[in-house]
């Protein structure tokens, strides 16, 4: 039913003998659940859709992390005969597998890529869904909502990836707030993606030579919609232990591991497409990881006879790319002796010169003393690249004018797509059922459509305060269940545990911080003026705070910052008034997005990218408070949240001056807002506020707004003068 080029050989007749494996599990009235099961369209249809797998056990449904396979694989078929017997619910199961149905079998969208020639998305992490573990933050959650978006839109694309045995780590604090990390094996045979097999029945292979040895790698398929997503995975009985384990970890701290996984990820993953039959128009790369797939292309093409520079034109033109990173610092570059050591065999098969190799990965191709690294060769083998904002594109293109010294700074082929997000991924379902009944069924295939937003205005402020009052009290459940947990496993004294059922109050201002825990996010301005800090915390009027996020392993002065902060449990009076929350992940973010009523953030400029946990906010009714950086430089009118301007000076400066302006602001504004009620209990200032959030932001950062740019100003050439 999914776009593909060979149904013999692009896994969906692996994905169609697994679903009819998973049917024996069932009784016939409810087959339809298996196909529902193995396609994650599921995802983003509503907690109607969702609950039909929550409600066959809900204990299996949380403790397989949401997993539609493992609830059907694990449930009593007493009681899935129980539910092939009610008619209600055997009707619900219909309706959804017709819903999806339809949906794939829609028209392709209106343009210049074709379902035999689909667009190659091409990213080391892919944020689907908490059951499928190849994602680690930001990054992965742009690339799965850029999936679905595409899903959405019939926009013929694929996605290629790792597929991780382990995933990224788990994170358990202990009693001083110091992060530990574990990682738990995902087992592969029961998530709903299937191993791609050949016409002989045996999966299909190819091998990459990676250390002076041929590395076999396998491919999983998973389908998010419409859109297929191939995952790669060496974990082989006939590969050598350490090739085994080069896909088993997301982002290991092994420099030479991580060349090896860029290495299955570009070159794997063409050769993976060529073993299909698929035959991509264009390859997008997501950030400089897959970027060795240029090489790939440039061998295949100079295979057959093409030159050097007419094989390098037409990879140019058959690929773009986008930048995340804002300083040079953060893209990964090795020494021409690190990568000969994984990657001397790949080289000897180009018919290139090594230093055209290395070159190609230089800023300055001729200087040998540079290491070659992942983005400029991106840059150089792309037709043109991107920032994910309109700040960042600036900042890229000063960053890497270097690439192209000829080039005047405003002719340097980056631009900007700014990231948008998922609209019905991270919309909680009252807000949805808010927006059906205000702007009718149909608005989410419109939320391009700037006109209808202006319909915001005419919510009853009474509805969408009691929206906005839901949410947060699920989310101060949620919180107080899982805060029982997180305080029992760290070895808390039985006194904190029982207070964790009382933590946070569900009428109280809430905000919230929560991210991937590096220094430039500056997690640590939250208590930088600890006095003004507990007061707001222990006040008259007083506010809570909501934190979680993960350190990467390696980052110690980050795991010291999240231990800091955290040691304000200590602080009399206030310990009732901050939770965090620990493992941070897919599920926790939807809730906290959904139900705080401040989102901070706190990066410095111009450090952030985008940023996107503000927009999937901003979707529930959230109000953003966030230094003019990454997306909320262009997003920030002065009606529809709040913002830090950070001034031009030193680093410890800035600290103090944002941390003073996030203080003032929530002493002055922020709390006197929120507390500002009519005689109905209504704060009418702050839902005027989070109508202009609404109406204002958007449409403007959709995921869909996101995808339609690409395939207008990116993946169609448009000037010359910049390609």
């Amino acid at each position: 039913m999914n776009p593909g080029s060979s149904p013999g050989l692009d896994g969906r007749t692996d994905i169609e003998r697994a679903v009819t494996l998973l049917t024996e599990w069932l009784p016939v009235s409810l087959h339809p659940l298996a196909r529902i099961a193995f396609n994650y369209r599921w995802c983003w249809m509503g907690a109607a859709v969702e609950d039909l797998f929550r409600v066959v056990d809900p204990a299996v449904w949380r403790r397989s992390g949401r997993n539609p396979r493992q609830v059907i694989e694990g449930t009593a078929r007493s009681r899935l005969d129980e539910l092939g017997h009610d008619r209600g619910y055997v009707e619900q199961v219909r309706r959804a597998w017709t819903d999806i149905r339809h949906d794939l079998e829609r028209p392709a969208f209106a343009g210049p890529f074709r379902a035999e020639q689909p667009i190659a998305y091409v990213c080391a992490e892919f944020g689907i869904h908490g059951s499928l573990p190849c994602y680690s933050g930001g990054l992965g959650m742009l690339a799965g909502d850029l999936l679905k978006a595409a899903s959405d839109l019939a926009v013929p694309m694929i996605g290629i990836g790792l597929m991780y045995r382990q995933g990224y780590f788990s994170q358990r604090l202990d009693l001083s707030g110091l992060q530990h990390e574990y990682w738990t094996p995902a087992d592969l045979d029961r998530l709903p993606a299937a191993l791609v097999t050949g016409a002989d029945g045996t999966p299909v292979v190819v091998n990459v030579r990676m250390r002076k040895r041929s590395v076999r790698i396998q491919v999983w398929r998973v389908d998010v919609g419409r859109v297929p997503l191939y995952l790669l995975d060496t974990d082989r009985e006939d590969n050598e232990p350490i090739d085994r384990w080069i896909t088993a970890r997301l982002y290991v701290g092994d420099r030479h591991t991580r060349l090896a996984q860029y290495s299955v990820l570009g070159i794997g993953g063409m050769r993976v497409l060529e073993a299909l039959g698929i035959r991509p128009a264009l390859v997008h790369l997501n950030e400089g990881h897959g970027a060795l797939s240029s090489f790939e292309r440039l061998r295949e093409l100079m295979a057959f006879g093409r030159g050097f520079e007419d094989a390098l034109e037409q990879v140019r033109h058959e690929t773009v790319f986008t930048t995340h990173t804002p300083v040079e610092a953060g893209n990964e570059s090795y020494r021409e002796d690190e990568i000969a050591a994984v990657l001397g065999d790949f080289m000897e098969e180009l018919p290139i010169p090594p230093a055209a190799f290395f070159g190609l990965g230089r800023k300055d191709p001729a200087n040998r003393t540079e290491p070659s690294g992942f983005t400029p060769l991106a840059l150089r083998t792309s037709r043109v690249a991107n920032g994910v904002s309109r700040r960042h594109g600036a900042v890229s293109r000063a960053m890497w004018k270097s690439v192209w010294p000829e080039r005047a700074l405003e002719n340097v082929p980056i631009r900007h797509v700014t990231n948008g997000v998922h609209t019905t991924t991270w919309m909680a379902g009252p807000m949805q059922a808010l927006l059906d009944e205000q702007l009718g069924a149909d608005w989410r295939t419109r939320l391009h459509d700037t006109a209808m937003w202006d319909a915001i205005q005419g919510i009853p402020d009474e509805k969408l305060w009691a929206v906005r009052s839901e949410l947060r009290a699920r989310l101060i459940d949620y919180v107080r269940e899982k805060s029982v947990g997180d305080r029992l496993a760290r070895g808390e004294s039985p006194e904190y545990v029982e207070a964790a059922a009382r933590v946070l109050d569900p009428s109280r201002l809430t905000v919230g911080f929560a991210r991937r825990v590096a220094t430039y996010k500056r997690l640590y301005l939250l208590t930088r003026f600890p006095d003004r800090a507990l007061q707001l915390l222990g006040g008259e009027r007083p506010l809570q705070i909501l934190l979680a996020g993960k350190a990467h392993p390696s980052d110690q002065e980050a795991k010291d910052a999240l231990r800091n902060v955290f040691q304000i449990k200590h602080a009399p009076g206030v310990g009732g008034h901050v939770a965090f929350l620990e493992n941070y992940d897919f599920e926790i973010a939807r809730r906290m997005v959904a139900g705080v009523d401040v989102w901070v953030n706190l990066p410095r400029p111009p450090l952030e990218a985008s940023g996107t946990s503000g927009m999937k906010a901003t979707l529930n009714g959230v109000l953003n408070l966030s230094v003019l950086d990454g997306w909320w430089a262009e997003a920030y009118d002065g009606s529809n949240g709040w913002a830090i301007a950070t001034p031009e000076a030193g680093p410890a400066e800035q600290d103090d001056h944002d941390a003073r302006a996030l203080l003032d602001l929530l002493e002055r504004e922020v709390v006197p807002l929120f507390h500002d009620r009519d005689a109905a209990g209504v704060p009418r200032g702050w839902v005027a506020r989070v109508k202009a959030s609404l109406g204002s932001l958007i449409p403007r950062f959709t995921a869909e707004r996101m995808v339609r740019d690409y395939v207008d100003t990116l993946y169609v050439p448009r000037n010359p003068l910049l390609e």
